[in-house]
């Protein structure tokens, strides 16, 4: 094998691996999609869990994750199963 196909394929695995490992990280909740489907707000949210704004936001970008607790919590107040907020 050239230099030149080895350099590509190494840059195509790299690559594939970074989409793989990404899409496997990302959108692990659907807390921002239930809460526009139940007309609600991060704000209203925090209100009711007595959370600081910020971390609900963290939830709802899915920068960070509720734990199974604050899961089922919120669940209760929107009204739905908990599996409606995670991932599918």
């Amino acid at each position: 094998m050239g230099k030149y196909f080895k350099f590509k394929l190494i840059i195509f695995l790299c690559l594939a691996m970074f989409k793989y490992f990404n899409m496997k990280t990302n959108d692990l909740n659907r807390i921002k999609v239930m809460l526009v489907e139940k007309k609600r707000t991060s704000k209203w949210l925090a209100e009711q869990l007595g959370k600081d704004p910020a971390t609900i936001s963290k939830w709802c970008t899915n920068t960070s994750q509720p734990s199974l607790e604050a899961i089922m919590k919120i669940a209760d107040l929107l009204e739905v199963n908990y599996t409606e907020l995670i991932r599918r």
